[in-house]
Order: C-alpha cells, then structure tokens, then sequence
C-alpha cells in the first residue's frame, strides 16, 4: 500500500468531540477535516459503529478518514451509545435508539461551521447496516452512502440465520458483542466517571444471544432494520461494496436489483475488510474510488464514475482448495444492469447423466442421505473475517458424507455469475430437517474447492415467517439458492453438487439425525451461466491502494490464529478449535496497551445430537501506567431436542481485582429449527 503523507489541504485532527443527544446523552466522535474548514466549509462523511474510536479501530481509522479527509472532507467516526467513551448502554445491535441518535448526528454535522451542509454515510458491516437504515429514514442532509459487506435483510441474510438455519455465528458474534460491550471507556477522555459508566455497561447491556434465540422465526424484531421490507424508503445514491470470501456480498445483488436510485456494486475476492486493505487480494485503491463517489455526490462534480457499469466483479479463477489465499487468481468483468444481459439460466436435471450422455434415469425410487455430525468441520467460518485461516478446505473431506452429483470433465470453459439454484424433490423421516447443498470445482487431481453453498430449514419452505412441521415420508419440492459467485470453471476440470443433512458447525443441526430421501429424475441445478462480454476487455483499471499514515504502534506480543480439527478415537469426540490472538500492542500516541483474545471450541461425541456443544472465551485488557482493566466472557450454548441452553459468565477486574461477576442460565424452545 501506498502511504500518502501530503494532501491537497492539511489535515487536522479533533481527538474528540462530543455530541450532545436531546436526551442528554452525549456521543464520543473523533474528526479529521481540513485546517480552513470554518472558512472554507466541506461536506461531512460519517460512520457510526460501536467498535471503539480510539483503540480498536483506531489504526483503520486514522490511515481511512485522515485520506479522505486530506481531499477537502469531514470525517466524523462516532461510536454507537454505550461504547467507546460514548455514554449510555448498548443494548442490541440496530435499536431506534440507535437510528433515533444517527439522525440527530447527522443534522448536528451539517449545522457544524465547518460542514457545507451535506452529509454522507460510509461503513462496513455494522456501519454498512445503518448506513442503509439511516438513508431509509431520508435525514435532509444525508445526499449519499457507501454501504459494505451489509445486508438488506436482517433474517434471511445476516450473521444470525441462512436459509432459516441458525447459524454457528449467531454463538460466535453475540460472543463477540459480550465481550466489546464489557470494555470501559478511557479514563483521559471521560475522566473520574469512567468507572460508573463501566458499572452501568457491564450491569446493563445484557446477553444477547438469549435476545436473538428468543426469534428463530422471521418477525418484527428482524423485520426492524431490514431495508428489504421497502427499498422504495431509500431516496438517495448508494454504493454497495463486498467480496467473495464475505458473508454479505448477496446483498450488492439485491440492492442493485431493487433500488431505484443511482446505485453502483463492487465484489472482490477480499474477506469482511475495506478494499484497499483486502485479502485474498489482489487489493485496490479504494479510497480513489470512495472520493469519487464523494464528489459526484456531495460536491456535485462530474466524476464520470456515473459512467462506469452498474456492478463489477472478481471472476475467480480454479484454483486448489485452501483455507487461506494471499491472492485469488481471475479478472474484473462488468455488467451495465443487474441482473445482467449476459447471464442466462442453465437447467441441468440430477435425473440424466448430469451433463453428460443425457441418458436419462427411470428409476423412481429416491436417492438417501443421513450424514454424519463432521459433515461441516472444513466448511470454515459463514463470514470470513480476515482470510487466513477461516476458508473452506478440501471439500473431499466433506463429500464422503454428502450425497454427490458430478458433471462430466467439461470439455470447455464455463463461467457463472449469480446464484446456482437447486429444486429437488424431497422427502424426509423427520418433522424437523434441514439441507446443505454445494457446488465444488472439481480438479484434475480430484481435490474439490468449494465454490458457493446454500442452506434451507425444511420447516421453512414456504417461508421464513410461518414455519410447518414436515409430514414424514411426504414428497416436497423445494427451492435452495445458493450463495451468488462469479467464478470460472476452466475445461478438464469437473462441477460437484453436494448434498448434506448437516453443516455443522457452520449451522446448528436439527434436532435429531435426519433421513432425506431425494427423487433426482424431477431434480435439477440451475446455473447462471454467463456469456462472453466485450465490454470486460475495456474495464477501467483499479488504481493501487493508498492511505494516510498509520498511527504509531509497538507490537508487545505477537498475533496468533489456528484452526483446528481433532478426532478423539478414543473417546469418539471430535472437536473444532478456533484460536484468534490479537496479541498485545501498544498505541504509542496515547500510551495504551491492548490485548484481546478469543478461543472457540465446537464439540460433538459420536452421532449424539445432545452432545452438541459450542464455547466461546474472550479476554481482553487496557493497561496505561497503574491503571489496568481486564474482562473475561464464557459463553456455552448446547441443545436437547426441544431447547437451547446458555450458560455465560462475565467477570471484570481491576488489577487483580475482580470487580464486576455475572452467570446467565437460560433455556430456550427450540422453533422448528
């Protein structure tokens, strides 16, 4: 990356600034804008998350917005209520409170002196939601958003449930926000209160995966924030942004397909990360992008970005399996609309030779498959965070308990874009099931890279709001739709369906071993198979990535990450270890040390279902001279057949001391999941 150090006008920093709440809260903002901004005002860009100004995000913060900010802008990065020095408690993610707070922090900016009056939205994940929110909400003086790795439906398409299956990251983010919402504010910005604010945090946020687990079905609490529920809400431009190795980048299709404003998409090959930061790479100079977006948008100058197609992708390249990739292989391809004029849907029916001799299959009798709990151990993570090592792995340790369906080895090149599909005609043993299907790219060598996945709650077929218990031994038709990708399957190679009664612990399984009988004469996968494009030839070339100077920063103890898998032949257990070690630095500016460190465990015994456990352990500290915080969150989520149980402890310290302990045990129905 290119560090950029002299900008068009000089840079100063506000290290904080609060912003009073009409309650009478105040918010804890850090700004960067140009030194003449009270006399030659300059449009405002916010991002507004909970994840802390001055320490966890500071390093993106600092190199992002004093860029940005360098090229005649306002950065303003406010932390949500109740985090960072922020006041109050943070309760949920997405709240009205939340909304409520952002539009008055958006009319705060635009009446600041420095603020030309127009105001826009960038985030990502978090920030990339209520980005979206906010401008549902049309705030006068919000003119436009840049929205990344977000989604447009907080059910359907979110860290909490896919397909109607509850996902093993609803465990590990509510784990997450457990242990961010434990952390005090800093001392030197708040002063004497930084203790009775830390109480009131660790007193108050609450568990929130009890929250969530109390709504397994699509209803109001999902529908609140989901801007899918009525797009025509969203009256200015957005651009939406992802990539492939992320959770969120079905949501750029969506938004592309049903907003009617001005609108642009960007997939890459990077993970849950801003693109000028991406991995897999190849990473791009995205703030370029970002400020042309900016001043077609709130400087009204012709950037000619309206100019460019509606949507670009990464189209990936076959490569071999791999749980981390410093690079991903493929090209940008474009398309002026979406969905797209190149793209055409290909049927392809599990009851022939599937693409091959079409020699078609009369048997009627039903193919069977019951897989066992491992099938799902190499899946790695839905969302994954920073790549390494959270990737899919070699999917032939997969497929062994998967019912399989192989092409033939293509005797040419053939390029997807969209979302594979797949209809089957189904039965099931039980009244509670679910599926995981996967397309893989087979390789001459017989080693299988998962290409997309999708999953479907059988109770949900006809729905996310009404599940319906299965008639056991009933013949269904069901729709899955997998994750959208843009990849190319080069000829000699060979294309796998997969098909799985289990994920786990990618998603929690049903609550007992299912028995799916699949009829494949009147089965069929539908790929998006996409056709040449001249207009690829003549794509605009990234610029490389740029960014501001980072803070200064000593590294104390250094970062480690495994991910492992161990089979107790022993005992018959099997277990998924995730180990994600920030290590302990040192931001040098303010004299703070952090540390921060999560341990998962996902264990099961034999073919018990009720030995279904997930663990997750968070520590992390702050330490600035004699003064030193340290909170410790456990979280143990198991199941029986009709519940879910949580156990969870919170332990705060100062020092040595233990100042702060809380135990939560709940148990929860389960609803058809």
């Amino acid at each position: 990356m290119k560090i950029v150090s002299t900008f068009p006008r000089p840079v100063r920093e506000i290290f904080n600034e609060w912003i009073p709440m009409s309650d009478g809260c105040r918010l804890a903002a850090r700004i960067w804008l140009p030194e003449d901004a009270e006399t030659d005002p300059v449009p405002a860009i916010l991002e507004y998350i909970p994840y802390r100004k001055n320490d966890l995000t500071a390093e993106r913060d600092v190199q992002h917005h004093a860029y940005i900010a360098g090229h005649g802008y306002a950065c303003v990065r406010v932390d949500i209520r109740g985090s960072g020095e922020s006041e109050g408690v943070l309760e949920d993610e997405y709240l009205q409170l939340e909304l409520d707070d952002g539009l008055e922090i958006i009319q705060w900016l635009a009446e600041q002196p420095w603020c030309s009056g127009r105001v826009g939205m960038i985030g990502i994940s978090w920030g990339g939601f209520n980005g979206l929110q906010l401008a549902a909400l049309q705030p006068p003086a919000l003119k436009a958003v840049i929205s990344l790795c977000s989604t447009d439906d907080r059910y359907s398409d979110d860290i909490h449930h896919m397909g109607g299956c509850l996902l093993g990251d609803n465990l590990s983010w509510a784990s997450t926000m457990f242990s961010h919402n434990s952390c005090p504010p800093d001392p030197r910005i708040v002063g004497d209160s930084w203790r009775d604010m830390w109480m009131q945090r660790l007193d108050g946020s609450g568990l929130w995966l009890a929250k969530w687990l109390k709504h397994q079905r699509r209803d109001e609490y999902w529908k609140h924030g989901s801007v899918c529920e009525d797009f025509s809400c969203i009256q200015c431009p957005v651009m939406a942004v992802s990539g492939w190795a992320d959770g969120y980048s079905n949501a750029v299709m969506r938004l592309l397909a049903n907003l009617q404003v001005p609108r642009k998409g960007l997939i890459g090959p990077w993970s849950h990360l801003y693109p000028h930061l991406g991995r897999p790479g190849p990473a791009i100079g995205f703030l370029q992008e970002a400020l042309r977006w900016w001043d077609q948008w709130l400087k009204d100058t012709d950037t000619g970005i309206m100019d460019d197609p509606m949507l670009r992708v990464w189209m990936q390249e076959s490569v071999a399996p791999s749980t981390s990739y410093d690079h991903r292989p493929g090209r940008w391809v474009v398309e002026d609309t979406w969905p797209g004029r190149n793209t055409r849907p290909v049927d392809y029916h599990l009851g022939f030779a599937w693409m091959g001799s079409q020699e078609e299959i009369h048997e009627e009798d039903g193919l069977t498959v019951q897989s066992p709990l491992s099938v799902g151990l190499f899946a790695g993570k839905w969302c994954s965070y920073s790549a390494p090592p959270d990737l899919p792995h070699d999917q032939r340790d997969e497929d062994g308990g998967a019912m399989t369906f192989d092409s033939d080895v293509l005797e040419e090149d053939m390029e997807i874009l969209g979302p594979p599909v797949v209809e089957l005609d189904l039965s099931s043993n039980r009244p509670v099931a679910m599926i995981a299907v996967r397309l893989s790219d087979i390789l001459p060598d017989d080693k299988a890279t998962r290409v997309t996945y999708g999953l479907l709650n059988l109770t949900h077929r006809n729905g996310h709001e009404h599940p319906e218990p299965l008639e056991p031994g009933k013949r269904y038709r069901v729709r899955i739709q997998m994750n959208d990708i843009a990849q190319r399957f080069p000829a000699g190679n060979r294309i796998r369906l997969a098909i799985s009664t289990v994920y786990w612990p990618l998603a929690w399984p049903s609550p007992a071993p299912v028995r799916l009988t699949v009829y494949r004469k009147t089965s069929r996968l539908i790929l998006p198979v996409r056709l040449p494009n001249p207009k690829d030839a003549e794509v605009r070339p990234f610029a490389q990535p740029e960014a501001a100077p980072a803070l200064n920063k000593t590294l104390i103890q250094p970062t480690r990450q495994s991910w492992t898998v161990v089979r107790d032949l022993a005992k018959d257990e099997s277990r998924l270890e995730v180990i994600n070690d920030e290590g302990v630095y040192r931001i040098d500016d303010i004299d703070l040390e952090v540390a921060s460190k999560v341990i998962e465990n996902y264990v099961f015994c034999d073919d018990d279902y009720n030995s279904l456990r997930g663990e997750t352990i968070w520590e992390r500290s702050f330490r600035r001279g004699a003064w030193e915080v340290t909170t410790k969150a456990r979280t143990l989520l198991t199941s029986s057949a009709t519940h879910f149980h949580i156990r969870a402890d919170l332990d705060a310290f100062e020092g040595d001391s233990r100042v702060f302990s809380r135990s939560w045990d709940e148990q929860i129905p389960r609803d058809l999941v």
